[in-house]
Parts: structure tokens; sequence; C-alpha cells
């Protein structure tokens, strides 16, 4: 199991010194790796959680934590593919694997909020198919020059496009989503699946079972696929899931660690703390000394070397 932490990029805590503080320390703790995540719009009179109040660029926020480290790898989790094109993309990701010498993950999700579709002029419907092409395109401009492409939604002329990332190939792709569909695509075509905050962990055995089924299928290898769990950490008096259950991540240090024992039983190849999601930390409206304090706090007693 390989533990990771989410980078500061939402709320009191997202700040350049804290993306640098948070790398480094990261990296010095053995962290394996470093997350961050895209929210482009808050809709008038929407009451979503804080953490989405004020979010940092994600792969700008890599970028920063790219020029501070040298080991720890840097993923975003994840950028929803209808709102950027593949060719624009493609040169960002390859960008921050060529600044951070082939230590990028890059995950990819297809949106679900109206709004952000609305301001993005991207269109909703089979978002599926779209995406499925989508990763032919970034695959097809991380590969040998010159190409081209042409499919049902995305063209690009013959041409070279450079500087190539360093990782052979391009970055490993990694796809969200929890629907049946969804799954299948990561075991067809991804490498890797990575969930999301609102995913049901109790449960997460049996879509890790759909994944490794529609890999076989696909004739994938499927203890390749990686399954990466963005663990929503709620340190302090563990909370319910209103059914009487503790949530999994929550309590104390040691309910957290046995947690990340259990998922990793389930197939669960790596956690990565997130702390945006922890009002004290990744809300506009938390203190941001108590918020990096707390931070803090959390990263060193939860490290992989503690």
């Amino acid at each position: 199991m390989r533990i990771g932490f989410g980078l500061p990029v939402s709320g009191a805590w997202a700040t350049p010194e804290n993306i640098a503080s948070v790398a480094t320390r990261a990296e010095a703790a053995s962290y394996a790796s470093l997350w961050t995540f895209q929210r482009l719009l808050i809709p008038d009179g929407s009451n979503m959680e804080p953490v989405y109040q004020s979010v940092l660029d994600p792969m700008a926020a890599l970028a920063y934590a790219a020029a501070v480290t040298t080991t720890i790898r840097l993923g975003v989790a994840v950028v929803n593919l209808p709102f950027v094109s593949p060719a624009y993309l493609a040169k960002q990701a390859a960008t921050i694997d060529v600044l951070s010498s082939g230590r990028h993950d890059l995950g990819l999700g297809i949106g679900w909020m109206p709004e952000e579709f609305a301001m993005t002029g991207a269109s909703m419907q089979r978002r599926g198919a779209r995406a499925q092409e989508y990763v032919q395109v970034l695959r097809t401009l991380w590969g040998p020059q010159p190409s081209e492409f042409s499919g049902e939604f995305y063209s690009v002329p013959r041409g070279t496009v450079a500087p190539a990332p360093v990782q052979p190939g391009g970055p490993p792709i990694l796809l969200g989503g929890m629907a049946p569909r969804a799954l299948q695509r990561v075991g067809q075509i991804a490498d890797g699946w990575v969930t999301s905050s609102r995913t049901d962990l109790s449960k997460i055995g049996d879509a890790i079972a759909v994944i490794r089924a529609a890999a076989s299928e696909a004739d994938r290898d499927p203890d390749r696929i990686r399954i990466i769990c963005r663990g929503v950490v709620r340190a302090g008096a563990p909370v319910s899931d209103g059914q009487g259950n503790r949530l999994l991540l929550s309590g104390d240090y040691g309910q957290i660690r046995a947690d990340v024992g259990w998922l990793a039983e389930r197939g669960v190849t790596e956690v990565f703390y997130d702390l945006n999601w922890d009002p004290l930390i990744g809300s506009p409206d938390a203190l941001p000394a108590t918020a990096s304090d707390r931070a803090a706090s959390l990263l060193e007693a939860l490290s992989p070397s503690a």
C-alpha cells in the first residue's frame, strides 16, 4: 500500500507557502504522492461543501510543487475532460512530466455539474464515448511523432508535438467514476481508478471486482490496474454514516491506519490523505494559522515513516 497526501488547493491553507511546505515535508516523510483536484464554479445559491468554495487550478499547483520536490509523484484527481481539449491537456500534462522528471499521474473525470458545462461550452451528451476517444488522443500525442488522429469527436492534423513526456507513452491515465460502465472503462483502457470524495469505501471491493473483470475481458492484466483512494480524513471523534456505522478514515490515528489496512486487503493499492475536505483546513472561513498547524500535525502523525 502506497500512502499519498493531498496538496493545499482549497480554502484557507491553499497558499504558495503551504504548497511548498506540505510538498517538501510530505516528501521527507516518505509519502509516495501529492494530489490536487478541480472545481471551476460554485453556482449562485448553491450550498456546496466548503471544500469547493475556493480552489486553485490543479495543474498549476502541481507545477509549483514540482519545483520544490525531486522524488514524490504528482497527481491530479481529477481534471474533467469535457472542459478542456485533449490537445491542450496533453501539452499541460507533458509539461508537468518534463518539469518533474517523469513524476506525473493524470486523473480524468467526465464532469457532473451542468453549470460548469455551460461555462466551458462543453456538452453533457455522450460523455462516456468522448472519454474513450479522449484517452486515445492523449496517447497518440504522447506517442511517436509526427502523429495525427481523426475520430468522431476529436481531430488532430498530422504534425509534431514536443517536448515528449519523460515517461514512455506519457503519464499514467487514471479514470474516475462509479457507474458500472465507468468502472468497466477503467479496466478496459486506463492505468488505474481514482475514487471520489463521495465513494462509499465500505463497498469498494465490489467496484474493484468490476474493474478487474473488465480488464480480464479486455486481455489486460487486472493486477496492473492501480486502485487509488481519495482518503477523506475526519480525524478526531468517529463520524457516523447515518446508519450507526463509523465512516472509514474517521476517528483517531489508530482507527485511520487500521482502515487503510482494511482497504489494502480489498485491493486498494494507494490511499492519499486529503485534508482539503476537513472544514478546519479546507474551508475559506478557516483560520489560516489554525488550518496550517492542524494540517502539519496530521501530516506528521499519519506519515508512512511514523
